[in-house]
């Protein structure tokens, strides 16, 4: 008998289309199914049209092109009885851009490339050890996504660069947006706790993505979660890069120490949801600082429930950013800004960053939203200035149980034009930028 099993969509878009994942759910196609376990088939398939009127790659008038990847591969878990249970995951990604390229000059419109994503086995404990609560010991290693906290400084290692820069000796394969490869290439994790109480996660990480050098690194969290939400601690030790693909910057990985204080709650306030984090960096060339505070609340009363949230964060001039990644809850978290965040040069470095957020749910299948940021550069280095407003328009419909659409369209007005000492070509004038996302899900 076939049967479909329902999960959450984890990964694939480097915005928008994560920001389905509230309204809808990947399919997984359960090949074998018993009481002892199950083999899931597993496809994605993702294609965006985008068109920006302006380019932020040095080269005059806009850029039409298209991205598109398809995921498949197989998942599954095997019980072990009293002694826990089995699972992993084996799964590919083909990807491809054409046309002009993006807007951003990361990609030419001539990448393609079909790799190996995930491949992965872990093991949990069920109720092995009672003393650590339902599976709390989960064992993992191999290719797979690790996320740590909210994933302001560990989330993937979601880069991914086509033929632009560097001679195209950092190409991933294409889609820079969509942004299919998330796994990092060599990992063993140990998570130990489960979600309740005292719980943590100890974390070897080492990327094969050049535009990381091949970075290496130790992580851990500790958490504590309780009735009033979550408090936590994230360490980070860097441990070597690769000097053939490394710059000046990036070599300060190899020794580097992170730590970060980070909670969440809703302070006793029902529909109400609070979120901060401070985070210090330690490096050969000095400590830099990164925070975030959040507070969002829904009118749960009011017709289509809106969500409005606010959000201030701060990057210090030399904030390394780390594997940030573009594999997050909904849009517009990290990638802040469709064209800032992914064209314009305005990332998680040397900039202050007011969102401002409405999310309305008109029903279980279709979202809609309007999100708002202002940039303000906090040091101007040889003239660059990246100070600008952006405003996104998009939705988020589930149009059937295995198809999902999101059209956007951006606004960017910078201060500043690539030749007054910013990033956009052609004038300071306000940028529309436009996209269209399908995915499939079988």
């Amino acid at each position: 008998m076939t049967v479909h099993k329902r999960r959450r969509l984890a990964g694939g878009c480097a915005a928008l289309g994560l920001a389905l994942a509230p309204i809808g759910s990947a399919q997984a196609y359960e090949l074998l199914a018993s009481p002892k376990g199950a083999l899931n088939l597993d496809v994605t398939a993702v294609h965006g049209w985008m068109d920006s009127r302006k380019n932020y790659a040095g080269r005059d008038g806009g850029s039409t092109w298209r991205e598109g990847y398809i995921k498949y591969g197989f998942s599954g878990h095997r019980t072990l009885g009293d002694s826990g249970e089995l699972y992993g995951a084996l799964d590919w990604v083909s990807s491809a851009t054409w046309g002009d390229g993006d807007a951003g000059g990361n990609s030419l419109g001539s990448e393609r490339r079909t790799s190996l994503e995930e491949a992965y086995l872990g093991w949990r404990s069920g109720d092995r050890f009672p003393f650590l609560g339902t599976n709390g010991l989960d064992l993992s290693a191999g290719r797979q996504v690790v996320q740590l906290g909210r994933g302001f400084i560990i989330n993937d290692d979601g880069l991914n660069l086509g033929k632009g820069p560097a001679g195209g000796a950092l190409d991933r394969g294409g889609a820079y947006y969509l942004a299919p490869r998330h796994a990092f290439a060599r990992t063993a994790v140990a998570r130990i706790g489960g979600e309740e109480g005292l719980h943590g996660t100890a974390a070897w990480l080492e990327s094969d993505n050049r535009a990381q050098a091949d970075t290496e690194l130790l992580a851990g969290t500790l958490d504590y979660t309780g009735e009033a939400g979550t408090v936590g601690l994230t360490a980070v030790h860097g441990l070597d890069v690769n000097d053939r693909w490394a710059n000046e910057f990036t070599r300060q990985r190899d020794g580097m120490n992170v730590y970060s204080l980070r909670g969440e709650s809703d302070l006793g306030v029902e529909n109400a949801a609070f979120a901060a984090e401070y985070a210090r960096q330690y490096k050969r060339s000095g400590s830099q600082s990164a925070w975030y505070a959040e507070a969002s609340y829904t009118f749960a009363e009011l017709a289509w429930t809106p969500t409005l949230t606010y959000r201030y964060t701060r990057y210090a001039a030399d904030w390394d950013s780390l594997f940030t990644g573009q594999n997050s809850p909904e849009l517009g978290t990290w990638f802040q800004g469709e064209v800032a965040a992914n064209y314009a040069g305005i990332f998680a470095r040397n900039t202050a960053i007011q969102h401002l957020g409405l999310r309305l749910q008109p029903t279980q299948r279709l979202s809609l939203g309007a999100l708002f940021f202002d940039f303000t550069t906090l040091k101007r280095r040889d003239t660059r200035n990246l100070d600008a407003r952006e405003l996104d328009l998009y939705a988020s419909w589930m149009a059937t149980e295995h198809i999902a659409i999101s059209p956007l369209v951006g606004f960017y007005t910078p201060d500043k034009s690539a030749a007054e000492g910013g990033s956009q070509v052609g004038g300071n004038g306000t940028n529309v930028y436009a996209q269209l996302v399908l995915a499939a899900f079988f």
